[in-house]
């Protein structure tokens, strides 16, 4: 994959999509040039450990697509019970919020220094327009990722 000119690297990205192993990974959807095309609506987003992403209940469809690091997310249910679940590098994150456009049903934070590239929902609106085959490819991943996670009990809260 070459980028092109100005736009981000997404190599790294789409190497830990071909390498993520875990049952809830993101297959890659894109030829390389298409995902030199996507670079143009990303905005890459760096986290320390520990740093937060984004709360339970904010209103957010951004969908993040995990580089590298991995990203905890976790909730209180009325009965106080802390539920959590581990996002690796080759998956994506926040696609509850990004199909549902309801708030986010969870909280992230970065559990190791983790890179992480975020779609905004006007970003993805405008891509939609522009290259629907691209919009439709990672439409479709994310909520292939989404389907497995509400599958797996364990897992559902990492549908955020």
């Amino acid at each position: 994959m070459t980028p092109t000119p100005n736009a981000p690297d997404l190599h790294g990205l789409v190497q830990a999509i071909a390498q993520a192993h875990s049952d809830d990974s993101m297959n890659n959807p894109l030829r390389p040039e298409q995902w030199d095309t996507l670079s143009a609506y990303l905005q890459p987003c760096t986290l320390a450990a520990g740093q937060l992403l984004f709360n339970q209940g904010v209103l957010d469809r951004t969908l993040f697509l995990v580089e590298s690091g991995s990203i905890s997310v976790h909730y209180e249910d009325d009965k106080g019970r802390l539920r959590m679940a581990l996002v690796p590098a080759g998956s994506v994150l926040g696609e509850g919020g990004f199909f549902s456009h309801r708030p986010r049903s969870a909280t992230a934070q970065a559990a190791t220094p983790s890179k992480l590239w975020a779609l905004t929902a006007l970003r993805f609106s405008e891509l939609s327009n522009r290259q629907p085959a691209i919009a439709l490819g990672l439409a479709m991943a994310a909520g292939a990722v989404m389907s497995k996670r509400l599958g797996n009990r364990r897992r559902r809260v990492a549908s955020a």
